[in-house]
């Protein structure tokens, strides 16, 4: 392999600096569930973190999976672009990254029709991945350390942590559309449910975060005992109140 583990974290730096490099508090999305997946062979490697969220102007929960790597497959062409010129910018800035999205809830009438941002009083049923779930009842959510916002409604946000919480790999992507980017010859290596990850709003980089420092070792040697996690993991949503907040 012609990289080192430097060049790793070189790519994820530049991109934390571009805002393609998943920032767990973000303003606009409210965090519900993360994974981060390696993928190598003896020529390339990958790194795969997903983030399942509500953003109020998406319309409905969705999974981000963030693709970083040597050598990607594309999920856009030239004919998503307005120009050629345009497609071709877009690659000139985003060599060993890529994003794609995964809608694992349908929208429906568990929706308030006046306000998407909340659960429609009564109880309904969510369509997730093409299954029928019941929305639950409001004391579950404290069972499940979810402090509702007001005791007469549910956020939309509030239900996905829930529902995240008791089958995360539903709203996760499946291991089809964790690799969509990744060439077929790399092999999954490690899948981690929970990390340190960097304080990317605070301008912590992966290259000054210990355990991104040894996942690129991880990357480049294919020695898997070479992950040496530093600190406690932080990717519970719990850890990054202000995600959604803005």
């Amino acid at each position: 392999m012609n990289w080192h583990s430097e060049d790793v974290l070189s790519v994820l730096d530049k991109c934390c600096d571009a805002f393609t490099f998943p920032m767990l508090d973000n303003g606009y999305v409210y965090l519900s569930a993360t994974r981060l997946s390696l993928y190598r062979s003896a020529q390339d490697w990958a790194i795969v973190i997903e983030v399942f969220g509500f953003s109020p102007r998406s319309g409905v929960p969705d999974t981000h999976i963030y693709t970083f790597g040597s050598r990607l497959l594309r999920s856009r062409s030239s004919e998503d672009f307005v120009s050629p010129q345009a497609f071709a910018a877009y690659m000139a800035n985003n060599p060993n990254n890529e994003s794609t999205f995964v809608l694992p809830m349908d929208d429906g009438d568990w929706l308030d029709a006046d306000n998407p941002e909340i659960l429609a009083n009564g109880e309904h049923t969510v369509q997730v991945r093409g299954r029928p779930v019941r929305t639950p009842p409001t004391s579950e959510y404290a069972a499940n350390g979810i402090n509702l916002e007001t005791s007469s409604e549910v956020q939309v946000y509030e239900l996905s942590r829930l529902l995240a919480a008791s089958d995360r790999d539903s709203f996760l992507a499946t291991p089809e559309e964790r690799r969509s980017c990744i060439p077929s010859e790399l092999t999954q290596i490690l899948q981690l449910e929970e990390w340190s990850h960097p304080d990317v709003v605070n301008a912590e980089r992966p290259s000054a975060n210990q355990t991104f420092r040894s996942l690129a070792d991880v990357l480049i040697s294919g020695d898997v005992s070479r992950y040496q996690p530093s600190g406690a993991p932080n990717t519970h949503w719990k850890h990054w109140p202000d995600g959604g907040t803005l």
